[in-house]
């Protein structure tokens, strides 16, 4: 590979990574629709910078688009993913960028929604734009798991949030509410939640510990929150957060015994991308064990109870067929993303 190839990739990939910094700030409101930001760029220099800001409103290469309306011809527009090029809430983003004569296009990764997977590279292609595709490629296809999930199979991407102490257990004996991990990954698990379209739980720990599943300690998106109660035994109690608070209209109760993949399917068709399992150990094992999740994130805190409600007992997440796992600390407590799937 020369050096003038090289050079142009370093580039390239320099102003891919500043399109998913800037996709990342839609996360939490553009769903179901993926995160996507765009840069435009003449002579090296950005001119123009856009992303998805909220599901129905314009797309990231609009948005970058009408801030230099009639003035991007020869540019090179750059999109972590492929442009649509189907009329849905909004017109195909392919017809604005040839209308404005734009040069070059670099893409990060496919759209996997069959509806415009190739197509809009076929498009812009037929138009003699010059196309780059596949310019970090896994970063942009790992930003959008939840859209791509969701568009292709209808159910909604699983997350299992797990809080444990260093030797195992998530409550104290007889589910005795504990604060188990630091300040710091308590701020982290309220940005977490705001990401997410959804939050479940079993009535169990609805009616344990009452909680609030609420996005407080950040800015952001309050979700859904699900509970799961065949029996529907907490609906009408006036004691519970979740049936009274200010968003109790976004709290959802299943009752009837239904599967778990039968209550992500009827998610999925209401259009919840994402689903954030909170607890407890019940919960995350009926999960496991059906095969129905995507990912774990796990905060271990350094501290001990030595006895408790154990966060697995028929589970280990070594035992997992795991993808890829990512750790970091959070204060003084270890944060472990783990991927069951890929998509």
């Amino acid at each position: 590979m020369s050096m003038g190839i090289l050079s142009t990739l370093k580039k390239d990939e320099s102003y891919m990574q500043k399109c998913i910094t800037f996709a990342k700030k839609g996360a939490g409101y553009v769903s179901p629709n993926p995160l996507v930001g765009c840069v435009i760029v003449r002579n090296g220099k950005i001119i123009a910078k856009g992303y998805h800001h909220e599901y129905g409103e314009k797309h990231a290469e609009i948005d970058a688009l009408n801030k230099i309306a009639g003035k991007a011809e020869g540019a090179t527009l750059y999109v972590n993913l492929e442009p649509c090029c189907i009329h849905g809430k909004t017109p195909p983003c392919t017809e604005r960028i040839i209308k404005e004569k734009i040069g070059r296009v670099v893409i990060g990764g496919l759209d996997k929604n069959p509806l415009v997977s190739g197509k809009g590279i076929k498009i812009l292609k037929a138009a003699e734009i010059e196309i780059a595709s596949g310019v970090l490629e896994t970063e942009c296809q790992m930003l959008n798991q939840f859209f791509f999930k969701w568009v292709n199979t209808g159910l909604p991407y699983v997350t299992l949030k797990i809080a444990k102490t260093f030797d195992g257990f998530v409550a104290g004996p007889n589910g005795k509410q504990t604060k188990i991990t630091g300040e710091k990954s308590q701020k982290e698990t309220h940005r977490l939640r705001s990401f997410y379209d959804a939050i479940l739980i079993g009535k169990n720990t609805a009616l344990k510990d009452n909680p609030k599943l609420t996005v407080r300690k950040v800015k952001g998106r309050q979700p859904f929150r699900v509970v799961l109660d065949s029996r529907g035994e907490i609906l009408g109690n006036q004691n519970l957060n979740l049936l009274n608070d200010k968003y109790a209209n976004k709290t959802m109760v299943i009752t009837g015994k239904n599967s778990l993949k039968d209550t992500l399917k009827k998610l999925g068709e209401k259009g919840i991308s994402s689903v954030l399992v909170e607890g407890g150990p019940t919960v995350w094992e009926s999960f496991i064990k059906e095969n129905l999740v995507d990912q774990l994130i796990v905060f271990t805190s350094p501290k001990k109870l030595k006895k408790g409600i154990y966060y697995s007992k028929n589970w280990n997440p070594k035992n997992l067929k795991t993808k890829k796992t990512l750790q970091h600390k959070s204060g003084n407590d270890l944060v472990e993303t783990i991927f069951l799937n890929v998509y």
